[in-house]
């Protein structure tokens, strides 16, 4: 191993120890700390400079993207004019590792006058920040840095602390993939939290259709036709016997010397399966993977028999779900 490598992996470690620390150190005072901030009727005010700044923004994002509203105020420009954006009902968050960043406590006697809660993240419990706080969350731990001057595991630390507030929130308010899915419409991720089968599915004319006993001339044809590589099978009923697909007409060649002469019901695969039309379109997606398929009927519940749709997996590429 490297030295290079070795001293790489030794930040690692120190850094991931240092989260343990915290995490033990932890006690009633995040409960408290929770709690202040889901019963906020405005916002949450986060401030902090350099790298607690920078920290305090991201964690104050996470708090956002989960519904919470919450913005970063940057400590110098609340003294020339800014700490007009703060306003009763909001809870105001104070991130200073040493405690005692002066801009940060220029800010306190004012946030005192308004009767606003205040919370701080420091790892110094005894310093004129934590002083000034309603709750306190001590995250001290010795920096991962040879010389314990560059903020590395205290920044690591603060983050993971950040993180834990969220998801206990999350917790808290029941948060679920739908509510986050709301909150997050474009991207990737708010596909594949948003759209349902229903969304992408074929329907009507659309659907490939034969019956039983129809000749394999017009099962080809349907096939064909609607350009999804497969075809139900059905009865007179409208119910759902099996399914036809590109690989059952390339195994029928290979067994009958008069495919055409034969039926859908000689051909078909029995049970296909299938998918609720509220399904997420990903779950779509996770059952045509796991059965190495790439069409799903689609049913309005788990017992029927009489689909009202189908899904391929050429609509979840299109809709960009993979």
């Amino acid at each position: 191993m490297s030295e290079l490598l070795k001293a790489g992996k030794e930040v690692l470690r120190k850094e991931a120890e240092a989260i343990i620390e915290v995490m033990e150190r932890l006690g009633p005072e995040f409960d408290e700390v929770v709690k202040t901030i889901n019963a906020c009727s405005g916002r949450v005010i986060f401030t902090g400079i350099g790298k607690s700044g920078l920290i305090a923004k991201k964690i104050a994002s996470t708090l956002t993207s989960i519904g919470i509203p919450a913005v970063f105020l940057h400590a110098a420009d609340s003294l020339h004019g800014d700490l007009g954006m703060i306003q009763k009902g909001d809870v105001f968050f104070a991130i200073s590792y040493s405690g005692e960043t002066e801009e940060v406590i220029k800010m306190l006697p004012w946030i005192k006058r308004m009767g606003i809660p205040t919370l701080v993240m420091t790892g110094e419990p005894d310093s004129t920040v934590a002083s000034h706080g309603d709750c306190v969350l001590n995250v001290k731990v010795k920096e991962a840095c040879p010389y314990n001057m560059v903020p590395t595991s205290s920044t690591t630390t603060t983050l993971a602390v950040g993180d834990a507030i969220a998801v206990a929130l999350m917790r808290e308010r029941n948060f679920k993939t739908e509510d986050f899915a709301l909150l997050h419409p474009g991207g990737s991720l708010g596909r594949k939290l948003l759209l349902r089968v229903e969304d992408l599915m074929h329907t009507g004319d659309a659907l490939p259709r034969v019956y039983e006993d129809t000749m394999m001339k017009y099962v080809i044809l349907e096939v064909t036709s609607k350009r999804l590589g497969v075809s139900g099978v059905f009865n007179r009923e409208g119910e759902l016997l099996g399914i036809v697909t590109d690989g059952d007409l390339r195994r029928a060649l290979e067994r009958y010397d008069n495919l055409l002469e034969k039926q859908a019901r000689d051909v078909m695969t029995h049970n296909p399966k299938g998918i609720q039309r509220d399904a997420l379109a990903a779950y779509a997606l996770k059952e045509m993977e796991e059965f190495s398929i790439t069409s799903l009927f689609v049913f309005e519940g788990s017992t029927d028999k009489r689909p009202v749709g189908l899904i391929h997996i050429h609509d979840l590429l299109k809709a960009k779900i993979v």
